[in-house]
């Protein structure tokens, strides 16, 4: 009777699970088309992208090799083109590219390159401190010290760990220094001095600058 009864329960069974599936069937198929459909989107997607990257990395390449042929005019509109058309990740490499290729020819549109960079929160911290570094060495000749401190102090504040800190107290003090703002000028020196991850190439250049200070007068 047992076996019986089982065999009852088993037929139950069967019979609840074909109404289930005649009900809804149609939504699980429908669900797995939906899954396959995804995965395959999704895949597709990762080869398009992948594909643009090593497109934009050949083409980046390329440019590079114009402007070591000292082509520089040719380099700089293809990595212009480059940054208008490639994905983010060399975007800002061929931005920053086409503004030191511009440097060869004219300093102050370069640095307005680098400046548009530094300004554009899109590319990320550290490509924009690299940004305001770049636009800064271009102008230091000519820039008013007023002008190096708007671009350069926060990057060089004696309590910043901004990368390229060492780059912007030297440059600090060269335009004081040059500027006549010996105050200023030892300011950064000082920051240099104090700061023990400075670059010893760097420490050596602030001491011999150091050196050529009038002496602090006595009161």
């Amino acid at each position: 009777m047992s076996e019986l009864f089982d065999e009852v329960d088993e037929e139950v069974r069967r019979e609840q699970l074909k109404k289930l599936w005649d009900r809804y069937s149609i939504y699980f198929i429908a669900l797995m088309v939906l899954v396959v459909a995804a995965v395959g989107g999704w895949r597709g997607y990762q080869y398009l992208e992948a594909k643009k990257a090593a497109e934009a990395g050949a083409a980046f390449e390329k440019a590079a090799e114009l402007s070591e042929q000292d082509k520089h005019a040719e380099a700089e509109a293809a990595f212009t083109e480059l940054a208008a058309k490639a994905p983010s990740g060399y975007r800002t490499l061929a931005r920053l590219r086409a503004a030191a290729e511009a440097a060869s020819r004219d300093p102050k549109a370069a640095a307005k390159m680098y400046d548009d960079i530094a300004a554009d929160r899109g590319v990320g911290g550290e490509w924009q401190d690299l940004a305001k570094i770049r636009a800064a060495g271009l102008v230091l000749d000519s820039a008013s010290y007023a002008d190096m401190q708007q671009r350069l102090e926060a990057s060089g504040a004696p309590k910043s760990k901004s990368t390229f800190r060492h780059s912007a107290r030297e440059m600090l003090a060269l335009s004081a220094w040059r500027n006549n703002d010996m105050t200023a000028a030892r300011k950064w020196l000082d920051a240099i001095g104090e700061d023990g991850e400075t670059p010893p190439g760097l420490r050596s250049r602030a001491e011999a600058l150091q050196a050529l200070l009038p002496p602090v007068a006595k009161s």
